[in-house]
């Protein structure tokens, strides 16, 4: 097989392109603009195009099929010589299905967690030594790849994002998939650029379950009154699973599951974190993997990258950095540490930076999601509104949006870590949550910056 990507410089188009070449396929692609670290896992594999920018004349009746990435235009100059040439295009979920249709697969949805779910399942599949083709969105120790596809694994497990499958196939990448086995972790308003009201959103998870194979399984959250409405209408043949929190204690910052008289020490922590490990036990379950050895293998998950992902810690200060940027995320992390370290001090730091979150209409969704903190701030770059095309904000506005008195905003991250260097951070947990890096910091090198020495 050869195929081809248009923009395989993306996080999942890239990867994508190295499970296939592992697969033993030709793979070519091209991209405007290519970043690490996709550049140099690309350049291992031999896969990075010796030249940036789009070149028609790369595509030839004799590829296989192209592989349409959500970076390039509707009118890209390789993707019109694809049509002209009547090759087989596909969106990577397209392109995910055809490789496992005959599998069973696994797809986990929902507005949070979805990440989360998906790495714990992984990772106790790994443990007991079986055998899957799987799509995460974030790099799990123990993976070389976020993406696996082979020829013998009998199931497929795949984070089911609810944006749009490329330029050209507007259908949300969820809807793809034809899941065996589902999840909803839960519903709040997100992609607001594309689902313009919150009905149309919840109108996604409906067709979701709609797709779910004949006799197939739905796991989903009970606690979540939006997840239960649109599960109150799913088909009379699919399994309904629901899910909630399991039972377990919190001791000196451990969390510890309890099931069948058994214990089990956690690396992770929080509500929201433990209703995603029980959503994985039960597909873990619908795949025969037993509860114990669920919570065996699972004691030693440490999490996927950038969810509540410990940054440093010493016998005074906790980093944590976390991906939460909906005001859903954002409410439930910040809950969790400050739960989880009840006598500490918590400074919540978040940074505004998708399209949903800059946008004013949208802005008041974050009503008191960091009430729990300490002390909060929330930060947003200017030029990043700007390169959005959304109209301007500015700090009043969004410190009435968050409300209360622990909140403040900053526009400039160099002011907002001088702040922090002001602050004494003994026995307290900083919190660093973004989609982005609050333009440019390290967090590896944060507790530097901070002067905050192991202890």
């Amino acid at each position: 097989m050869k195929v081809h990507f248009i923009a395989i410089g993306g996080g999942a188009m890239h990867n994508l392109a190295l499970a296939l070449h592992d697969k033993g396929f030709e793979v070519t692609g091209s991209d405007d603009e290519i970043n690490e670290p996709s550049k140099s896992r690309l350049q291992q594999k031999g896969l990075l195009p010796t030249e940036i920018g789009w070149f028609p004349e790369k595509i030839t009746c004799n590829i296989d099929a192209i592989i349409l990435g959500m970076h390039a235009r509707i009118d890209n100059p390789e993707l019109i010589k694809a049509n002209e040439l009547n090759l087989k295009i596909f969106s990577y979920p397209e392109y995910l299905y055809e490789a496992t249709k005959d599998k069973q697969r696994v797809v986990i949805g929902g507005s949070h967690g979805k990440t989360s779910i998906t790495s714990m399942i992984l990772h106790v599949l790994h443990h007991c030594n079986l055998d899957t083709d799987f799509m995460v969105g974030a790099q799990l120790k123990g993976f070389n790849n976020m993406v696996k596809l082979t020829h013998a694994a009998p199931i497929a497990i795949f984070e089911g994002d609810e944006y749009l499958s490329s330029p050209i196939d507007r259908r949300p990448k969820f809807h793809l998939y034809q899941p065996n086995i589902a999840v909803i972790s839960g519903i709040a308003w997100d992609h607001i650029n594309v689902f313009t009201t919150f009905e149309n959103y919840v109108e996604q998870f409906e067709i979701f379950i709609n797709k779910i194979e004949p006799n197939g399984t739905l796991i989903y959250c009970e606690v979540d009154e939006e997840v239960k409405n649109v599960v109150s209408k799913a088909r009379a043949d699919i399994k309904l699973i629901p899910y909630n929190i399991p039972s377990h204690t919190i001791d000196n910052g451990v969390t510890t599951i309890v099931d069948d008289n058994k214990k089990y020490e956690l690396q992770i922590f929080g509500n929201h974190n433990l209703q995603n490990l029980q959503a994985a036990k039960f597909v873990c379950n619908e795949l025969g993997v037993s509860s114990n050895d669920f919570f065996e293998a699972v004691q030693s998950f440490s999490g996927a990258a950038k969810r509540l992902e410990l940054v440093f810690k010493n016998s005074e200060t906790i980093i944590y950095k976390d991906f939460a940027h909906s005001p859903s995320k954002l409410k439930a992390t910040t809950e969790a540490v400050k739960n989880q370290f009840k006598n500490r001090r918590l400074i919540a730091c978040m940074e505004l930076h998708t399209f949903s979150s800059l946008n004013k209409e949208f802005l008041a969704q974050y009503s008191g999601c960091m009430a729990l903190a300490d002390e909060a701030f929330v930060y947003f770059n200017p030029h990043t509104i700007a390169h959005k095309k959304l109209e301007n904000l500015d700090e009043k506005e969004v410190l009435k949006a968050f409300g209360g008195n622990n909140v403040s905003v900053f526009t400039d991250s160099n002011i907002l870590v001088e702040k922090l260097k002001n602050i004494d951070l003994k026995n307290s947990v900083l919190l660093m949550m973004s989609s982005g890096n609050f333009d440019g910091i390290d967090f590896a090198k944060l507790p530097e910056m901070l002067a905050i020495h192991n202890s």
